[in-house]
């Protein structure tokens, strides 16, 4: 056993050293004496002898332009030998350009930098588009002819039709034409192939498309031209809003989404033990700093740590609600003041334990890489992934408390006591247990909340506060204990902020929508799906 686990030890190491010394793809022999003249030349001269280079190298010659935009690309002072040198966790690594392999490290006095300004990094970006024309990945292919748009001129379009004469994939096509017409109709003579070429274009999106239509109607010498350009932009301008609306919507929904987790909890325990809870907002905190916690103890697991910390956030604001409700609740039950006041109370001190362990300081959770970035449906419009997923683990969260009310035990219960409190006491259910599970649901709900929080906002012992008042609106605007109306509330609210913010501010679109509740409770006192049940009257 243990000559097999040497063996593959030998091998794994074999494997590795290999994989170092072929760090990069031989460029041909012809190539030297180009990289020597480039090692000579000055900033002003670098332009043709990069240019030489692509002819000759063609798509090897990605490596080495990518060295140089970064500023890793050097040369050996004494022999003109070209090398890359790259550093990943604090080591060095020094290659030979031309023979691809790796070298013996180097001081910094036996190598100088080849350097690059403004003007060469814009070519080198242009030219390492135009060599990913060729790569096998056609989102490669895309994003190189779109990094092109800004930049076209005959070797770009010459590189761009040939490519396109191979070209399979429908999208890359359809930039490739995109990028075609908007070069034909920036140097095309004749009004009647402006014209055209303004056909093809109509429609696009892309920044540069409609930059080259604003200058086409502003300054082309016919009228007949500017007309069709202007006619594009209207229509280009109508997208544009629509997608700008859907983006407005998309955060309604995402600040709804955050709204209904935090406020689904406290809708529970309000709607079953009638308790105005001050420290609701608390529960969402321990939820967040407990997310915080687990990332500490997953350093090297951060893709993984929010599945740990989901279920230990719940646990973890459960057990805080129960010893909340056994300890101080329950003495209290019938007297909501009371409650309001000795909740509020437990807040406090809750916020000032959780300053003491932690510090008053923001703590930063990090986010997976799966949640990081963007959806990005088009050039106007992109979804960012970690609201997108709270979007949709809220309403997860919401339909599966839903299944646990209407199919199991707990549920038909926290529904008796949420109707007739006595009744189902008479009827042997144990409601001081019942008040104990709900709060503890409700709780550990918002621990959930918590852990939502920590991928959109800093986790500070002040977290809970900023949600605590939207909770009881959200609550009391659905209807007190009626979960489809904390889902209709929560992204009403949500959605109404959101569109208002653009018009009046953050502060006055809050006002304005507290505004709007107190004046909608006078009308309905009950709220939009009041509760049904004799205690409900």
């Amino acid at each position: 056993m243990k000559r097999l686990l040497a063996i593959c030890c030998y091998c794994l190491g074999l494997m590795l050293s290999l994989s170092a010394t072929a760090a990069e793809k031989p460029l041909p022999s012809e190539l030297e004496p180009l990289l020597q003249e480039l090692t000579e030349s000055s900033l002003s001269k670098a332009i043709p002898v990069l240019d030489a280079l692509e002819a000759e190298g063609g798509e090897a010659l990605q490596p080495l332009f990518s060295y140089m935009l970064e500023g890793d690309l050097y040369y050996i002072k004494s022999s003109r030998q070209v090398i890359a040198v790259s550093e990943e966790a604090g080591q060095e690594t020094f290659i030979d350009m031309l023979s691809g392999r790796e070298i013996e490290p180097l001081s910094s006095r036996d190598i100088k930098k080849i350097r690059v300004n403004n003007r060469l990094r814009g070519h080198l970006r242009d030219a390492i588009a135009r060599l990913q024309l060729g790569s096998e990945s056609a989102a490669v292919r895309e994003s190189a002819v779109r990094s092109l748009l800004s930049d076209l001129d005959e070797n770009t379009l010459a590189s761009i039709r040939e490519a396109r004469l191979n070209e399979s994939a429908g999208n890359v096509k359809d930039v490739m034409d995109m990028a075609l017409a908007l070069y034909r109709l920036e140097s095309a003579a004749e009004a009647s192939d402006r014209i055209e070429a303004i056909a093809q274009l109509e429609g696009s999106l892309e920044g540069d498309v409609r930059n080259a239509l604003n200058r086409i109607a502003d300054n082309d010498p016919s009228p007949q031209v500017q007309q069709a350009a202007q006619k594009a932009l209207v229509g280009i301008e109508q997208k544009v809003e629509f997608y700008a609306f859907i983006d407005q919507l998309f955060f309604g929904l995402s600040l709804g989404s955050v709204l209904l987790l935090a406020a689904i909890g406290l809708a529970i325990t309000f709607g079953v033990m009638g308790v105005i809870n001050m420290a609701h907002g608390e529960m969402i905190m321990l939820g967040a700093y407990t997310t915080y916690v687990v990332q500490l103890l997953m350093p090297n697991h951060i893709e993984y740590s929010l599945w740990v910390a989901i279920p230990a956030a719940f646990v973890v604001s459960g057990m805080a609600g129960v010893l909340l409700e056994r300890l101080v609740i329950r003495h209290l039950h019938g007297r909501p003041l009371e409650t309001l006041l000795a909740t509020f109370g437990v807040s406090l001190v809750l916020q000032q334990l959780v300053r003491t362990v932690f510090s008053p300081l923001n703590r930063q959770v990090a986010s997976p890489e799966w949640m990081s970035g963007a959806w990005e449906i088009n050039p106007v419009l992109s979804l960012t992934l970690n609201r997108l997923y709270i979007l949709a683990f809220a309403l997860l969260v919401f339909f599966a408390l839903m299944l646990l009310l209407k199919k199991s035990s707990l549920g038909l219960n926290v529904r008796a006591v949420s109707q007739n409190r006595d009744m189902a006491k008479s009827m042997g259910i144990p409601t001081g247990r019942v008040d104990a599970l709900t709060f503890g649901l409700g709780s550990g709900i918002a621990g959930i909340a918590g852990v939502a929080l920590s991928q959109l906002t800093n986790v500070g012992p002040n977290l809970g506060q900023s949600y605590i008042i939207d909770s009881f609106m959200v609550v009391v605007f659905g209807g007190v204990g009626n979960l489809w109306g904390t889902l209709v509330a929560a992204f009403s609210l949500g959605i109404a902020n959101k569109f208002l913010e653009p018009v009046t501010g953050a502060v006055l679109a809050s006002i304005l929508v507290l505004v709007f509740i107190i004046l909608f409770i006078q009308k309905r006192p009950k709220g939009l799906f009041p509760q049904k049940g004799r205690a409900a009257e």
